[in-house]
């Protein structure tokens, strides 16, 4: 029994750490934005929101997004993420990231919006992690996706100050395929909040503030048969894991020194080490805890957006945020690429007509690589994203 139990942690840390740490994000495992423009902004939208995608992460800025009495900004994009664990590439590479959200003008002071984004996750397929050369077949497969819709609603208060909130809707799924476990894909949800506040200094400072709780999600459950005939099999019966995601805290500076020129700067704080620090798997034959050993994130994003004539406008951003694994904890987090540094973006807007109108990004995260401090471990990963989104507007 004993045996089994070692086996089963081990099989459990390989699997938990290519599925539970959405492998496949920017800012550890979080997304620079949910749509075109954020992305476009490097994620720096805190104080000067573009569009009312800002209920998922500024509530207030539903108030002060223009438009006279409704919008609708939708979307998609496509992640490829090309990534590596110990010598051996994912199959897998190419995903969907679905927004949208809308916003209502009710009267001068209350608007109302909802919106609904895709923030971390999409999986993995390697046929092999061991870092070992001729240890065998080690494929892990993986899918774990995290949405998130927010109704919310913004009050503004007087000319200089927005308030705004938004409850969280969360969807959580997670499956895990290796030699040693058969977790078949499961569902959870879970609740946050989502505070806000935008505050005008002066004509040409704008300062926003974020609050993100941490989203308490249910716990999954799967029923594991045993393979009686191997005894170093996991033991049959109910496994049961509870996934939160962290909070997050967001400064945001804006200056529009111009009616056509705006550069906002934000300061972020992702509390990752009260979610993935430690992960306790309950089983049948006792409760397993992986450290993980995640470090909270601080986030830097600044950017520039430029209206180049009246039907076309353009940004530029820059997003950096150090990896929250670090090298002495690689070995309980192979395949858990989520350690991307430095992203550049690029944005346009084209107004196509006088309601509506379309927006293009691209965002390259640099390749990074993290080393184990001892084994011949590492993880490393780069990242494309496209993301277009429509906005229609009255």
């Amino acid at each position: 029994m004993k045996q089994r139990n070692v086996m089963l942690k081990s099989a459990i840390a390989v699997a938990l750490g290519l599925g539970s740490a959405a492998a496949n994000a920017t800012n550890g495992d979080q997304m620079l934005g949910v749509t075109a423009t954020q992305w476009g902004m490097a994620g720096a939208v805190t104080a000067a929101p573009q569009d009312a995608g800002t209920v998922l992460t500024n509530p207030a800025g539903l108030a002060v997004i223009e438009m006279d009495e409704f919008r609708s900004d939708m979307g998609f994009g496509f992640l490829n993420p090309p990534r590596t664990a110990n010598g051996n590439k994912s199959d897998s590479d190419l995903y969907m990231m679905p927004s949208g959200a809308i916003a209502f003008r009710i009267n001068n002071r209350l608007t109302a919006g909802m919106g609904m984004a895709g923030l971390s996750g999409m999986g993995v397929d390697f046929s092999d992690v061991n870092p070992t050369p001729g240890s065998g077949n080690q494929a892990v497969v993986t899918t774990k996706q995290f949405y998130k819709i927010a109704p919310g609603f913004a009050y503004q208060v007087n000319d200089k100050l927005s308030l705004g909130a938004a409850l969280n809707i969360d969807y959580q799924s997670l499956a895990i395929s290796n030699p040693d476990m058969q977790l078949p894909q499961n569902q959870v949800f879970g609740f946050g909040a989502t505070f806000g506040a935008i505050y005008k200094i002066n004509p040409v400072l704008q300062l926003g503030f974020s609050y993100v709780s941490e989203q308490n999600m249910d716990a999954f459950k799967w029923n594991v048969v045993s393979d009686l005939d191997d005894p170093t099999a996991p033991p049959g019966g109910v496994y049961e894991m509870t996934m939160d995601a962290p909070a997050q805290y967001s400064l945001g500076l804006a200056w529009t020194p111009s009616d056509t020129l705006l550069i906002e700067a934000d300061i972020k704080q992702i509390m990752f080490s009260d979610v993935l620090n430690k992960v306790d798997l309950k089983t049948p034959g006792g409760t397993n805890t992986m450290e993980f050993g995640w470090d909270d994130q601080t986030v830097y994003a600044i950017a520039v957006q430029k209206q180049v004539n009246e039907k076309t406008t353009v940004r530029m951003g820059y997003n950096y945020g150090a990896s929250p694994i670090e090298a002495e904890d690689v070995a309980n987090n192979i395949g858990s690429l989520a350690v991307t540094e430095k992203h550049l973006t690029l944005g346009l807007t084209r107004q196509l007509s006088k309601k509506f109108s379309g927006s293009l990004s691209y965002a390259k995260a640099f390749e990074n690589k993290v080393e184990h401090d001892v084994s011949p471990a590492y993880i490393e990963l780069e990242q494309n994203v496209f993301n277009l989104q429509l906005t229609y507007k009255n």
